[in-house]
């Protein structure tokens, strides 16, 4: 092999090295539905035979869908419980506890719901749901999947 055409190839290849850090891969998980809760633990469910739309849809009606436009935070991370309390950072400020649940209905499905206890009041005040769909993972198999907010929702 000629020296041009050695030179040629490590260019090449450097480019798509380079380019594809930014490529995400899509990945289709078979579904193990799992519940964690926000002190960290984690409990295996019972599979649920009906669609994920109608699972997802069914607890919509209860809460009034927020636009995610009125979101000032980012709709994409890494992490589906910060993702969702910084989408409703504002709650912090209302005082009180908070009470955060990840659900994992599908590998590339995420529901959180934030409850949020008012001070001196056992009656839960406000809470929220989002829901997340992981859309791909980028280059590094060792990497996190990346979540996006497709929809939210409070109910009072």
């Amino acid at each position: 092999m000629s020296a041009k055409l050695k030179f040629f190839l490590i260019v090449i290849l450097g480019i798509f090295a380079t380019a594809g850090a930014g490529v995400y891969i899509i990945q289709r998980q078979p579904s193990a539905p799992i519940i964690e809760t926000s002190d960290g633990e984690t409990q295996q469910v019972r599979a649920i035979h009906q669609s994920q739309e109608v699972v997802a849809y069914s607890e919509r009606s209860d809460y009034k869908t927020i636009p995610l436009e009125k979101i000032n935070s980012s709709l994409q991370g890494s992490d589906p419980a910060t993702l969702a309390l910084n989408a409703f950072d504002d709650i912090a400020s209302v005082g009180g506890t908070r009470k955060v649940e990840v659900a994992y209905p599908q590998r590339n499905q995420a529901f959180v719901t934030i409850t949020q206890i008012k001070r001196g009041d056992n009656a839960v005040g406000i809470k929220y749901r989002v829901e997340m769909t992981a859309f791909g993972r980028s280059l590094f198999i060792s990497s996190p999947p990346v979540w996006q907010i497709v929809w939210a929702g409070v109910r009072s």
